[in-house]
C-alpha cells in the first residue's frame, strides 16, 4: 500500500518537536528560533510500501532495533529493560538479557562484532558479544542522556532528544564531533531512535509517526518519511506511548524494517519516490 503525504501538518511536526526519553518526563516545547529569510526548500517526501508484515513482541517498548548478518537483535526501555535476539520471521524472542533493575534501557547498534546498548538517565553503555548476551563484554560512559545509537562504520552516533547528535571514538568513547539537526533553519528536537542507511541517518521523531533523512555533513532534514497511517493509532492499547520507535535496515538485501513501543506488529516498508521504488 502507498501512503500520501499531508504537508501542512508534517512541517509542524517537524518543526516543533520537543520532549525527553518517556512520556512521564515531557516537558513543554520551546518556541522555535525565528528562520531566516531565505528558507531552503522544503525536504522531499518518501511514499511507502508495505512490504512484509512480521510479528512482533507486544510487550517490548522498542528502543533499538538492529539487522546484522541475518540476525535481529533489539533493545527495550521500561522496567524491566532488556537487550535481545528476535526471530523475523515469528516474532519470537531467542535469547533475552535484562539490565538491572533500575536501569531504563535505550538506543542499540553494531560495529565491529559487538554491540552497544545505552541507557536514559544513568550515563551507562553496555558492550554486548552478539553470540553471548548473557552478560555486558564491557562498559562505557557519556555525558547525558541516551536515547538512540547507529554507526556509520567508524563512530558510534548518540542521540538525547535535543537537536544535537553526537559522534564517539568506539575506543575511548569521547565526543569527537557535534551535528545539530534542523529543518528549515530551525532546530529538530526529540530525535530518538537512529540508523545509518546509505551514507544518512536515519531519526525517530519520539511521539510523531515521522522519520527524518539527516545529511550527517550539514544536519540538514533532506528527507521526510511520513508514516502515520502504518499502524494507526486506534489500534494501539496506549497511543500516546505506543509510537513509532525502531528502525532496523538490512544493507545486503536492501530491506528496511520499522516497527513502535509495544507494538504487536514489524513491517518491511519499501520507500518509494516519484519515479518508482527508492529502497
Amino acid at each position: 500500500m502507498i501512503r500520501l503525504f499531508r504537508l501542512p501538518a508534517l512541517v509542524s511536526a517537524v518543526v516543533w518537536v520537543g520532549g525527553c526519553g518517556a512520556v512521564a518526563a515531557q516537558t513543554a516545547p520551546e518556541p522555535p528560533p525565528t528562520a531566516s529569510i531565505e528558507q531552503p526548500p522544503h525536504p522531499p517526501v518518501e511514499l511507502f510500501e508495505v512490504v512484509a508484515v512480521y510479528p512482533h513482541d507486544p510487550g517490548a517498548f522498542t528502543q533499538g532495533l538492529i539487522y546484522v548478518d541475518g540476525r535481529m537483535f533489539e533493545s527495550t526501555g521500561q522496567f524491566p529493560s532488556t537487550v535481545r535476539e528476535v526471530s523475523l520471521e515469528d516474532g519470537a524472542v531467542l535469547v533475552r538479557t535484562e539490565l538491572e533493575p533500575t536501569l531504563f534501557g535505550e538506543g542499540l547498534t553494531e560495529l565491529n562484532g559487538r554491540l552497544y546498548s545505552l541507557t536514559w538517565r544513568d550515563q551507562r553503555g553496555f558492550i554486548w558479544n552478539p553470540d553471548d548476551l548473557s552478560a555486558p563484554v564491557g562498559e562505557f560512559s557519556y555525558s547525558g542522556e541516551g536515547w538512540g545509537l547507529t554507526t556509520d562504520g567508524t563512530s558510534l552516533i548518540l542521540s538525547d532528544g535535543t537537536p544535537v547528535i553526537r559522534f564517539l571514538d568506539p575506543g575511548s568513547f569521547e565526543v569527537t564531533r557535534e551535528l545539530t539537526v534542523t529543518f528549515r533553519g530551525q532546530t529538530v528536537r526529540r530525535l530518538n531512535e537512529l540508523e545509518w542507511v546509505d551514507g544518512q541517518i536515519l531519526a525517530n521523531l519520539w511521539l510523531q509517526d515521522l522519520i527524518v533523512r539527516i545529511d550527517p555533513a550539514t544536519g540538514q532534514v533532506v528527507g521526510v518519511i511520513d508514516l502515520t497511517d502504518l499502524f494507526p493509532v486506534d489500534q494501539r492499547v496506549r497511543p500516546r506511548d505506543d509510537v513509532l520507535n525502531g528502525i532496523a535496515w538490512d544493507a545486503e538485501a536492501r530491506r528496511l524494517f520499522v516497527t513502535g513501543k509495544n507494538w504487536p506488529h514489524l513491517f518491511e516498508i519499501r520507500l518509494v519516490s516519484a519515479n518508482g521504488p527508492a529502497s
